[in-house]
């Protein structure tokens, strides 16, 4: 018997990065050394303390049971107060304006499933992360990709959507900082986006997933503008923050409409995070400042300028960024992003993301992401130089 696929899988773009994976197990099945900058997973562990705190809930009877739909309570109330503390935003209810998500980007692959109805709208930013247009596909809707373009500092340009795309969209999805770009938006951007969504009825869906991971001036939340409450639902990790990737945990603020129907949906298709690993994040959140995780930021950034004035150095045009984890370097002129990336995999044995990977706009740029030690970055440095010359 052959079992096809469904329609809405079929509906998805090509998952370009397939060959560039192929060409990986190669070259590793033939004993290559390979320098994979291409995984946006944190290679250091999760701070000593989430773990001890993880140790201990783990024993409790209570913890071994079904969780609540919305979440445990003190994981919900830590996280209101995260958010006063962290970004001076006050006032969010635990009980209705904020939910415990099995890491954002299952919120955010379930957010369509809550407010989109099949033939609706939704924005999408390009380049940008796969799951929002996966997602709106999933949903029914129709997505209009937003270019975010260098010369617009990988802001999207609400003025070039046309008015009938206005007119039938429910939903946008934005996210700064910004995976693939590293580009970061100030509260000037934020009142444009709000703004636009009360004029068109649009809820911003606003992945915040690397406001922890930064450099210079410390990112904002949308909620750092006034009336975003109004439109707005906000996705919050505690994967790149604190090392907890694999624990799967963030929560969902916001709009107490939006946040209702998004739990509406995980009510009906899971059954909520192992309790024991919310009391670790309410132990995470309650010490986010403390020096062993703002140390992290310090290794990062390290990284960062190793790899950055490393590429630069052998003639490549990398501008530094100022969060994530990522750098959102350009193709040597002439070179598309597949061809490139392909080219330092199989003569440098350094694995690069294309860039069109994540949208048309991507083409011409490859991501690497600083996820690996210094030494392992000089030496993929020094094999792409040796590669160009």
């Amino acid at each position: 018997m052959i079992i096809e696929k469904a329609e809405r899988l079929k509906k998805l773009p090509p998952y370009l990065f397939v060959e560039i994976d192929n060409k990986k197990r190669k070259l590793l099945d033939a004993g290559h050394d390979v320098i994979n900058l291409g995984i946006g997973d944190p290679d250091l562990p999760t701070p000593k303390f989430i773990i001890d705190k993880m140790s201990q809930a783990i024993y409790e009877p209570e913890n071994h049971r079904y969780p609540l739909q919305w979440g445990v309570a003190e994981f919900r109330e830590q996280a209101a107060m995260w958010l006063k503390t962290r970004f001076g935003i006050a006032g969010f209810d635990p009980k209705t304006e904020i939910l415990t998500v099995i890491g954002s980007k299952e919120a955010i692959g379930h957010m369509p499933l809550a407010v989109v109805n099949p033939g609706d709208v939704v924005l999408v930013p390009e380049p940008g992360y796969p799951v929002y247009q996966s997602a709106s596909i999933f949903a029914g809707g129709e997505v209009h990709q937003m270019p975010l373009l260098e010369e617009n500092n990988f802001l999207p340009d609400f003025g070039k959507i046309p008015a009938e795309v206005r007119k039938r969209a429910k939903l946008m999805f934005l996210n700064y900082p910004n995976n693939p770009t590293a580009a970061v938006a100030d509260e000037k951007f934020f009142e444009r986006a709000v703004q636009f969504a009360k004029e068109n009825e649009i809820i911003i869906a606003h992945d915040a997933a690397y406001t922890e991971v930064y450099f210079e001036n410390r990112p904002v939340s949308i909620f750092n503008v006034e009336g975003a409450g109004d439109v707005a639902i906000e996705f919050h990790s505690l994967s790149k923050t604190f090392n907890m990737t694999g624990w799967r945990l963030g929560f969902a603020v916001g709009n107490a409409d939006a946040v209702s129907a998004l739990a509406g949906i995980k009510s009906n298709v899971d059954s909520g995070q192992f309790n024991a690993i919310q009391w670790a994040g309410v132990e995470a959140l309650k010490n986010a400042e403390q020096t062993e995780v703002k140390a992290l930021l310090d290794i990062y950034k390290q990284r960062r300028d190793c790899l950055v004035e490393g590429l630069q150095s052998i003639g490549l045009s990398v501008p530094k960024p100022q969060a994530t984890f990522y750098v959102w370097g350009k193709c040597p002129e002439g070179q598309d992003s597949m061809s490139f990336c392909g080219k330092v995999l199989e003569e440098a044995h350094v694995v690069l993301i294309p860039g069109v990977g994540f949208g048309p706009s991507g083409d011409g740029y490859f991501r690497a992401a600083v996820t690996v030690d210094v030494k392992r970055i000089q030496e993929a440095v020094e094999r792409i130089g040796k590669m160009r010359n």
